[in-house]
């Protein structure tokens, strides 16, 4: 499964996107450099039962934003994404 595809799962079962989700860490303040990812980890587990590898997804874009790094794209492999930047604002808005 892509980086995409887990943002989009993770949109399917919250109905949040990944960029609400940024706005909600950042409310929290879990987007400063000294959160550890366990804190965020068990926030997304207790508020909207999310595993580790869906929860992680999300670490990386409230740590990082919207970018990965180029070595996971167009490898061709399960987890390989078409672009090193993610699409954060819903599946709906995004452009084809």
């Amino acid at each position: 499964m892509s980086f995409q595809a887990y943002l989009d799962n993770i949109e399917d079962k919250t109905g949040l996107t990944p960029r609400e989700f940024i706005t909600l860490a950042h409310e929290k303040g879990f987007d400063a450099p000294s959160t550890k990812a366990g804190v965020i980890v068990d926030w997304l587990k207790a508020d909207f039962d999310l595993g580790r590898g869906h929860a992680m997804a999300l670490v990386h874009v409230i740590k990082n934003d919207e970018k990965i790094d180029a070595k996971h794209v167009g490898t061709g492999t399960t987890h390989s994404d078409a672009s090193d930047t993610l699409w954060l604002d819903g599946r709906l808005n995004r452009p084809e």
